[in-house]
């Protein structure tokens, strides 16, 4: 096998550009967002859109109202965020051939979408506002009605750069929350893993999860590590999840522990037996809706505004996606350029901003997770009428 050659997976006539950005890249000692990629390694869906990941298995998603009892949801609700991970984290490389860097949202930016009713799983519907720019926050919710589920949380991104890889820490949480058939409710603090991209040498950047991230709720504490090639099975995306009574319910008795590979599939170690997740089916995309009276697409609805930066890229037409993407972040600066001096800021749509989130802390105790307090953004339930239908 011949020995890979830096930026050999780049464009001829890009390399100039791509090894100007890895040192941009090598020099900043803080956060890497506000670096301009060249246009060959974006993406051409705004980072507006990547909540939808969290439901491109909307059956998995519709069995957690289908459970019956506390351990049964855990282990639903575990299995349907490990099997989201797949879609959030790696079939980018497989549609495009590497990992691409996401358009960075505009303030105010919007998206709708929608899964149908299939075998009765209920319909899906998903709303998303970019609720910040600097620094880039995206909030979310995710409701099936008829399963009784509501996710509701915010993201975002600090990156830097170390040993060759960009490190990107998430940064916010997801609370579920599921209305049971007696009418209470059982609220679940889902957190985020920390992300590596490699492969930047060769120009073919891929994610690789790490450290861990949290389950807590419905009695049960659930902590997901995430390791790469050689840890628990000697294969990439490898994770361990171990699931266990909330403290005075049982403990490590009835612990149970599942492994695998999080972008195939993994199966219980302990506590059950057999497989547990299997993501080699294909995933189901998101159906963009139109969040205005009429139906149609508004101004600030992603996949308009970043129509024609979209289409270059997957064009290949670089030009003409740098000229509409500096277009369209120029007008941005001047619209807050604008607020500043009028002494305004721009009104959100669908959020309200809170300061400590009362579930996150709660919850957070039980896994001791830190920090102890973190800030959300409380969903007003103002669906579009497109969605509410």
């Amino acid at each position: 096998m011949s020995e890979q050659v830096a930026g050999e997976a780049v464009p001829v006539a890009q390399r100039g550009s791509w090894t100007s950005f890895l040192k941009s890249i090598a020099s900043m000692s803080g956060d890497l967002s506000s670096l301009t990629a060249p246009s060959f390694i974006l993406s051409p869906t705004s980072l507006t859109e990547f909540p939808a990941y969290w439901c491109e298995r909307p059956e998995l998603f519709a069995e957690i109202g289908d459970a019956t009892t506390e351990e049964a949801r855990s282990l639903a609700v575990l299995k349907w965020f490990i099997s989201t991970l797949k879609g959030q984290y790696t079939s980018r490389n497989e549609s495009m051939g590497s990992e691409k860097k996401p358009l960075n949202p505009a303030l105010g930016e919007l998206f709708y979408g929608t899964w149908p009713d299939v075998n009765g799983r209920g319909k899906t519907n998903l709303l998303v506002e970019q609720v910040s720019h600097h620094p880039p926050i995206t909030a979310y919710v995710i409701e099936n009605v008829s399963k009784g589920l509501k996710l509701v949380g915010h993201n975002a991104q600090k990156t830097s750069f170390s040993g060759g890889s960009i490190i990107v820490k998430q940064i916010g949480h997801a609370v579920l929350t599921v209305k049971l058939p007696s009418g209470s409710e059982e609220q679940y603090l889902l957190t985020l893993p920390r992300l590596r991209i490699d492969g930047l040498w060769y120009g073919a950047p891929y994610i690789e999860l790490s450290d861990h991230s949290y389950i807590v709720g419905g009695g049960f504490v659930g902590v997901i590590d995430y390791k790469g090639k050689g840890y628990f099975s000697g294969k990439s995306h490898s994770f361990k999840a171990t699931l266990t009574p909330q403290p005075g319910m049982g403990g490590a008795k009835h612990e149970i522990i599942i492994e695998g590979q999080w972008n195939a599939n993994s199966h219980f170690v302990t506590g059950g037996s057999g497989p547990f997740h299997d993501v080699s089916t294909p995933k189901e995309e998101v159906h963009a809706v139109g969040g205005e009276a009429s139906g149609e697409m508004g101004e600030m609805e992603t996949r308009k505004l970043w129509l024609l930066v979209s289409k270059g890229i997957r064009e290949s037409d670089f030009e003409t996606a740098s000229r509409e993407k500096s277009r369209i972040e120029n007008e941005m600066r001047e619209r807050r350029k604008h607020e500043t001096e009028k002494g305004t800021a721009w009104a959100l749509k669908h959020f309200t901003p809170l300061a400590s989130d009362p579930v996150y802390e709660q919850l957070g105790k039980l896994a001791k997770i830190a920090p102890p307090t973190e800030d959300a953004y409380v969903f007003r339930d103002n669906w579009p009428e497109s969605l509410r239908a």
